[in-house]
Order: C-alpha cells, then structure tokens, then sequence
C-alpha cells in the first residue's frame, strides 16, 4: 500500500491530484498537447502510471479539469484589472493588457497549449463556455461605450487578443509590450468606429 503523506486519505488524493495537475501544466507549457502524457505525470510526480489513471481516466480528463481551475484564476485576474479601470475605454483596455500579461503564467501557457480538437465535445462545451463568461466581461463597457453591437464588438476584440497571445507566443521580433500597445489601439480604434 503506498505511503499516506497528509492527515487523511482525503487529503493526500487532493495532494497527489494537485501534483498531477502541477506536472500537467508544466508538461504543456514545455511543450504542448505531445509532452502530456501519463509515462511523463507519472515521471513528474513520482506515482506509478498506473496511479496516475486512478485520478484521470484520459489526457482529455485532465485538460478538462485544469481548464475548470486555472480558467476562473485567470478570468479573475481580467475582472479586477477591469474594476480598476475607471472609464469604459479604460476598461476595454484593462481587459486587452491583462491577458496579454498572463501569457507568461504557466497556467496561461497550459490553457493556451490545449487543443480542443483532443477533447470530447463536454470537455470542448466547458472551454467554450468559460471563454465566453471572458468575453461577456467587456460587454457592458462596450454598451457603455455606446457601441451598437457590443456582444459582436466583444467577440472581435477577444479575437485581437488571441491574435496578440499567438504573436508573443511564437516569440515575435516586437517586445510584448509593443504588441500589447498595437493590440489595446485596434481594440479601441476599432470599438469607437
């Protein structure tokens, strides 16, 4: 019987789930869908292969759920860089900048690593969910804005942000910072046109 490490039973599989979920992260963040893999879980963990299907059926199932914990954190950080914000405008642009500084996370990296062609169609329906609770963050400072298709204005400047994550992602001549600029002023050239 393997060695109990925590107080409980209970709470030695929420640790060993949070290793795996560490291990998976840092797999896709170092190289992509490929790295992840229950041989290399159960390398970074120290488990055997065979524990790591105790806590994840498929590599799916651990897409999933690290898509359900790491999502929320980052749609937090968006939100409270937006409450800062004092005008829309500020807060269209709060929302640009902040995700673009979360590329360098590794949950970020992990998220964006994922490809939903490797997810069963629940797995794809969460993912697109949790985007959309993202974009439905610009929405009311787009309405506020006086825009007069805010929903369809928010999908296009979220497409200006995955073009933006893309560009610095694949190490771009441009610094970040130059891309987050370019990014911020076509989001908000293009919402007040």
């Amino acid at each position: 019987m393997p060695r109990i490490r925590a107080a409980s039973v209970a709470e030695h599989r929420s640790m060993q789930r949070a290793a795996l979920l560490d291990a998976a992260r840092a797999l896709l963040s170092e190289g992509g869908t490929e790295a992840l893999t229950f041989p290399a879980l159960a390398e970074r963990t120290g488990l055997a292969r065979s524990s790591v299907y105790e806590y994840f059926r498929s590599r799916a199932a651990v897409v999933e759920e690290l898509c359900e914990v790491d999502f929320p954190v980052w749609a937090a950080d968006v939100s409270a860089a937006m409450e800062r914000a004092g005008t829309a405008e500020a807060k269209v642009e709060a929302y640009v900048r902040q995700q673009l500084e979360l590329v360098g996370d590794r949950r970020h990296r992990a998220v964006v690593a994922i490809s939903a062609s490797e997810l069963d169609a629940g797995a794809r329906e969460k993912i697109r969910a949790a985007h959309g609770g993202l974009v439905a963050m610009i929405v009311e400072a787009l309405d506020e804005m006086g825009h007069d298709q805010p929903r369809l204005a928010a999908m296009l400047v979220q497409g200006v942000v995955d073009a933006a994550v893309r560009r610095i992602e694949l190490g771009a001549a441009e610094e970040p910072g130059v891309i987050a600029d370019a990014a911020v002023s076509m989001a908000l050239r293009g919402v007040r046109g």
